[in-house]
């Protein structure tokens, strides 16, 4: 018995020493609550202890303490302190959300150097000294394996969503499943994720070409509709930055780089730190922008010392930035060590917020892409091995599937190839979030508010397996249909991948008409886009913009202002058009479309067509038509049976039209003729003072052909401005056979008007406008008209040495999407109009636009 009360000593003695000494290891991530974004180098630590250790730049940690603390603490400037329990677990995984509102403001503190400049300016100099050793232009090619993971979410949500069964449906499960990331009611909630993986062939040029074979995909949750404007960011290389260039090119804005030769006008510079990124020995150094309405960063660049090339940039965009629909958009990338060469992105990640007024909820996609496995200036010569024509969409689907939801089947969950084969880690808040939606994958409400966006943006209701629209083209005035009711449809991918098929019914109730159409187009090869189109139409229109069709297609506003307000000056015909026409891409960039059609014409309201001094009622034209079009860098997404560009190109786009018509085709007095028409299309970057559009375009028709049928160049006697038209000239103002005109449209961005401080806040940007027009009528050309009584009547009005000009300058972005134009005509100005009834030139004009621009 003598032993026992020492025994018993030792054992509780013993026992308490390995109680104190239990070892947990922590591990986890700190993010921003509201977006859930990671905060760089957070400072995670137990309470009333010493014990401590800072995130690396994702905001993940992993630490092991001793002891039996309960709680773990989490802070960083500018957000709230976060206390989290701890269990008694051996390994515990901890995410922190953390709320902006915890910083504190510190006195201004001057620090005066003797040296004579800022000495991040010397290390500027040398970045410049040795950007033709370190950018990529240096390559001849490279080729690497590319992961891509894109996360969709809806933050901020309003109290009229929030309160939502689905989305309290969601939160619930989510608090049963432990995941913070998506149970706290403030949370985003994850619609969407894709990861695709992909290799990668860029040749450096010139030209710049790029290969992309997509050969793993693997998809959770809603993903957004086919052919909404989400879909079409989707693209593979949609962050395909390079910062070594001094403008960067992001959502059609140009942005000036911060290690550009001219950054010292635009950013102030603070050198923080030496430190080691990976093997490489780099200086920190802080931006931030002078202006904080310019499309400028804030954050923080990391120079080597050694080559002084860019290591790794972390990025902000300011909240003041002249920019519309985005509530937050950050750039993070980390590249090569200059030892290895040209500096390549081994990982980057782009997050945006778009969020269309500030009480709606906002949508947040982020996009992070990590390569390995590159090999530099390893050449490939083989002939078409760069001319795939497209870039597959992240949506397209697999298998043979019609759903609209690409989804990870109940049979696959947690056998996806990426769950298995992932070559980047995914962080608590990732992890958590992608349990979420392989559990909860029918978002209603979510689906709901995407159609919405999709029928603001593109027009179009979805129904079903129908998508019912143009719905701007619903109802039109006009002083000949005078009211004018249609209803028109699509069909969507639900009934075929393959088939696209348009169709409307369109009434008239002064000229008591029924108009429709129906067009059809079979995709027969993906990989060339071969399609094959059938298009029947019986509608009025108007005789001015027969042949400007390829530029009034572009722009839907004007088409639709065109059936509103004086329709007879622009002369209407009822034309009956057959056509079919097959398209295929015959190399990378370059697509030829043949068509062949056939239009009835017959001449309504006095109109008329006379030959031989007879009235011709109608008239029938027969023609085939080639077009080539050559766009070298242009980046298409396929998403299921449609495909549209995406993103700035660098190089014009051409487009050659050739038609070979006759009138009449299979009477005695047929008459064949021919036309040719060049377009050139570019938008250019003018630095600091924003982006120039241009338009030049040459017609030129050989042959002798009634005034119908000849060059009219477009005119514009809508009330809304049109990029394509001359907007002070009127319809039939002049005819020509041939000429060539020039367009110009600049947009200023914020440049001019931010410098204004009581027109700051509106975010308005000026614009300026320049359109010319030089050409003529050839002598066979030059006849006297006669009237439907066989009368002379004057003669057709075409140009003489003097070019058509008028200028513009206007202001927009006036409620975010609101443009208004101001148009000076220079010349003409007292030219009589064509014939009797028609307005007289008008010198000065006021237009309005809508536009989507961020």
């Amino acid at each position: 018995m003598k032993f026992i009360v020492p025994l018993l000593l030792l054992a509780f003695l013993l026992n308490g020493r390995l109680t104190v000494a239990q070892r947990i290891v922590l591990s986890g991530q700190v993010v921003e609550a509201a977006s859930g974004e990671p905060i760089p180098f957070a400072s995670i630590f137990v309470p009333k202890t010493s014990t401590g250790i800072t995130a690396d730049v994702e905001g993940k940690f992993k630490m092991a303490i001793t002891g039996s603390p309960d709680s773990l603490a989490a802070s960083s400037l500018g957000f709230i302190t976060q206390r989290r329990h701890l269990s008694n677990a051996a390994v515990q995984t901890v995410l922190f959300r953390l709320k902006k509102g915890g910083g504190v403001a510190l006195a201004e503190v001057v620090v005066s150097s003797r040296q004579p400049e800022n000495p991040a300016f010397r290390i500027l100099r040398e970045v410049q000294k040795h950007k033709n050793e370190n950018e990529r232009a240096a390559l001849n090619s490279a080729e690497f394996d590319s992961y891509n993971r894109i996360e969709v979410s809806l933050a901020d949500l309003p109290k009229s969503m929030a309160n939502r069964k689905v989305v309290k449906d969601i939160r619930a499960l989510a608090v049963r499943q432990g995941a913070a990331a998506a149970a706290d009611p403030d949370a985003p909630l994850p619609l969407f994720a894709s990861e695709v993986g992909s290799k990668v062939y860029q040749k450096y040029g010139p030209p710049l070409r790029r290969r992309e074979d997509i050969l793993h995909k693997q998809m959770r949750g809603a993903g957004p509709r086919e052919g909404s404007v989400l879909s079409q960011m989707l693209g593979s290389n949609f962050q395909n930055f390079d910062f070594y260039p001094n403008w960067q090119n992001i959502l059609g804005k140009d942005f000036i780089s911060p290690i550009s030769a001219g950054g010292r006008l635009t950013y102030d510079y603070e050198l923080q730190d030496s430190l080691f990124v990976g093997k490489d020995w780099c200086y920190r150094i802080a931006i931030k922008p002078k202006r904080p309405h310019d499309l400028a960063f804030t954050g923080t660049i990391w120079i080597t010392q050694d080559k002084y090339a860019l290591r790794r940039i972390d990025v902000i965009t300011s909240d003041k930035a002249n920019i519309n629909f985005l509530s937050d958009l950050r750039i993070f990338q980390e590249l090569t060590s200059p030892a290895d060469g040209p500096g390549l992105p081994i990982r980057t990640r782009l997050v945006l917020g778009v969020r269309p007024y500030e009480k709606q909820a906002a949508m947040r996609v982020r996009f992070t892409t990590v390569n390995s496995g590159i090999v530099r200036n390893k050449p490939h010569d083989e002939s078409g091995f760069f001319d795939l024509p497209i870039v597959s969409s992240l949506l397209e689907p697999d298998g043979s599937s019609s759903s609209l939801l690409s989804t990870v089947s109940p049979g696959q969950l947690g056998e996806g190839y990426f769950d298995k084969n992932r070559p980047d880690t995914l962080s608590l808040s990732e992890r958590q979030t992608f349990a979420v939606l392989d559990s909860a994958r029918q978002l209603p409400s979510v689906r709901s508010t995407l159609d919405w966006v999709d029928l603001f943006i593109n027009g179009y209701k979805h129904v079903g397996k129908f998508e019912f629209g143009p719905i701007i083209n619903t109802y039109s005035h006009n002083d000949y249909e005078g009211n004018r009711f249609r209803v028109g449809f699509r069909t969507t991918p639900s009934i075929s991948r393959n088939t696209v098929t348009m169709a409307y019914l369109a009434y008239g109730t002064r000229d008591g008409r029924f108009k429709y159409g129906i067009r059809s187009s079979y995709i027969a090869d993906r990989r060339h886009w071969l399609v094959f189109t059938g298009e029947y139409r019986h509608d009025v229109e108007q005789a001015a913009l027969l042949d400007n069709d390829f530029l009034v297609a572009e722009n839907n506003l004007f088409v639709a202002a065109t059936r509103w307000g004086k329709f007879i000056q622009g002369r209407p015909i009822l034309r009956d058009l057959m056509a079919l026409s097959v398209q295929r891409d015959l190399f990378h960039g370059f697509t030829e479309t043949v068509t062949v059609r056939e239009q009835n014409i017959r001449f309504l309201n006095d109109f008329v067509y006379v030959r031989e001094n007879r009235i011709v009622p109608d008239l029938t034209l027969s023609e085939i038509v080639f077009e080539s079009r050559y766009a070298p860098d242009e980046d298409l997404v396929q998403s299921e049976n449609r495909r549209r560009a995406i993103g700035l190109k660098k190089w014009p786009v051409l487009t050659f039209r050739y038609t070979l018509g006759a009138r009449d085709l299979f009477t005695s007095s047929s008459a064949s003729y021919q036309k040719y028409n060049f377009l050139i299309n570019h938008s250019i970057s003018a630095g600091h003072f924003g982006r120039l559009n241009y338009r030049a375009e040459g017609s030129y028709t050989p042959d002798r052909l009634p005034s119908l049928f000849l060059k009219i160049p477009l005119g514009n006697q809508t009330p809304f401005y049109n990029a394509n038209a001359f907007n002070l000239m009127n319809y039939f103002e002049f005819v020509t056979d041939r000429s060539v005109s020039l367009r110009l449209d600049h947009h200023f961005e914020g440049i001019i008007l931010n410098a204004i401080p009581a027109v700051r806040s509106l975010n308005w940007r000026l614009a300026a406008t320049a359109n010319a027009l030089y050409g003529g009528l050839s002598a066979m050309n030059q006849r006297q008209p006669l009237d439907a009584q066989g009368r002379p009547q004057p003669p057709l009005n075409t140009l003489d040495k003097v070019p058509y000009v008028e200028l513009g300058y206007g202001i927009e972005n006036i409620f975010k999407f609101v443009r208004v134009d101001f148009i000076h005509r220079l010349t003409y100005r007292d030219a009589p109009s064509n014939s009797s009834g028609e307005p007289a030139p008008r010198n000065f004009g006021i237009k309005v636009g809508a536009q989507f621009r961020l």
